[in-house]
C-alpha cells in the first residue's frame, strides 16, 4: 500500500508514503546527467536530466520507487497488484519493463506535455531487472508544476488518465477512485450544520462534525478519499518550511501504524518512510517510521555531475533534541 501527492504553493511539490511489509534496501540515490542506463529491450541510453529520489541500487542500476528530475518532472511506482497487467515485447512499440519506467521518463524528458506523445506507443512487459527479482506489479502518477496523470496498463491496454486530485493510492484502478470521491461529497471542514431534521434541536457539540463519514481505515479507497479531503481543504502559506511541514502532515493523515494493518500472512505492513520532494528546487525531505526527523538532501550542481551515482544511507534512528 501506498498513497503519493502532488502538493502546489509557490513552489511544486511532489511525495508519498512508502507503506510495506519489508526492508527493500532503500537509500536516497542521485543520478547524474549523462548516465547510461542498459534497458532489457537490447538499447541503452544516457540520462539527459539528473534525478533524485529513494531507490534500491542493483549492480549500478536505481531502482527507483519514486523520484523528481532537476526540470520537476516527478514520478512515484505504487503497488497494483489485482488490476495490473504487463505484456510480452511487441515490435513497433517503446517496450520497457516496469522498473525502467522512471529512470527512462525523468532522465529524457522534461515535462508531462513533452512525454505524453510517447506514451501511445508504450508497451510495460512483463522482464524484471535480474531473474531472482520479481517483476513490480505497479500503476504509476507523474506530475510537473501544471499537469497530474495517472499511467496504469491492465488487461485491455495501456490507460493514461488526468488527474484533477493530485492523488493516487492503489487497487482499484483510478477511473474507480475518483468517481468514488462523489460518494463524499457532503463532507466539509465547516462548522456542522443541523440538516438531518427541522424539527429538531440538533447542536455540534465539538469540532470536526463537518467531516463526520471520513474513512478512516487503512484500505487504498479509505486513504485516497481522506488523503484528498485533507490536501484540497489544506491551507498553507507559500514559504518553503511551511509547506514541507504542511506536505508531510498531509501524508501523516494517511500513515500506517505497525500493528494495525497484516498481510494475509500476517505481517506488518507500516508506513516505511515518507518523502516531499521540493521538484522546484530539486530537494529530498524524508522521515522513516522509526526517525520522525525530517532530514533533506540537495541534488547539488556537482552530483548532477557526477560519473556515478550518489547515494545517501537513511538515517532510520530517532533524533531526539534535548533542551535541559
Amino acid at each position: 500500500m501506498c498513497t503519493c501527492i502532488d502538493f502546489q504553493t509557490k513552489d511544486h511539490y511532489f511525495g508519498r508514503n512508502l507503506d510495506l511489509e519489508y526492508r527493500f534496501g532503500e537509500k536516497v540515490v542521485i543520478t547524474p546527467e549523462n548516465y547510461r542506463l542498459e534497458l532489457k529491450n537490447g538499447s541503452s541510453f544516457c540520462t539527459k536530466y539528473a534525478m533524485i529520489g529513494m531507490a534500491s541500487v542493483k549492480d549500478c542500476y536505481p531502482l527507483y520507487a519514486e523520484a523528481t528530475n532537476e526540470k520537476g518532472l516527478s514520478m512515484a511506482g505504487l503497488n497494483f497488484p489485482n488490476s495490473a497487467c504487463f505484456c510480452t515485447p511487441k515490435e513497433s512499440r517503446i517496450n520497457l519493463c516496469p522498473h525502467e519506467l522512471i529512470p527512462y521518463f525523468l532522465g529524457l524528458y522534461a515535462t508531462v506535455s513533452e512525454l505524453r506523445p510517447i506514451l501511445a506507443d508504450l508497451n510495460i512487459t512483463d522482464r524484471s531487472l535480474v531473474p531472482d527479482l520479481p517483476v513490480a506489479t505497479l500503476h504509476w502518477m507523474i506530475s510537473d508544476h501544471t499537469e497530474c496523470i495517472i499511467l496504469e496498463q491492465m488487461e485491455d491496454g495501456l490507460k493514461v488518465y488526468d488527474n484533477p486530485v493530485g492523488i493516487l493510492t492503489n487497487d482499484p484502478p483510478f477511473n474507480y477512485q475518483l468517481t468514488h470521491l462523489n460518494s463524499y461529497m457532503n463532507l466539509s471542514p465547516s462548522y456542522g450544520e443541523n440538516k438531518f431534521s427541522s424539527k429538531l434541536n440538533l447542536k455540534q457539540y465539538g469540532m470536526g462534525m463537518g467531516a463526520i463519514g471520513l474513512p478512516g481505515d487503512a484500505s487504498p479507497t479509505s486513504r485516497f478519499v481522506r488523503a484528498a479531503f485533507s490536501k484540497c481543504n489544506s491551507v498553507c502559506p507559500e514559504d518553503e518550511e511551511t509547506s514541507v511541514t504542511q506536505f508531510f502532515h498531509i501524508l501523516d493523515s494517511v500513515s500506517v501504524v505497525k500493528g494495525t494493518t497484516l498481510t494475509k500472512d500476517g505481517l506488518d505492513e507500516l508506513t516505511l518512510y515518507s518523502c516531499c520532494m521540493n521538484t522546484t528546487r530539486g530537494i529530498y525531505y524524508y522521515k522513516t517510521y522509526n526517525n520522525s526527523q525530517i532530514t533533506a538532501i540537495r541534488m547539488t550542481p556537482k552530483e548532477k555531475c557526477r560519473k556515478t551515482l550518489s547515494v545517501y544511507e537513511l538515517i532510520d534512528r530517532q533524533q531526539v533534541r534535548y533542551l535541559n
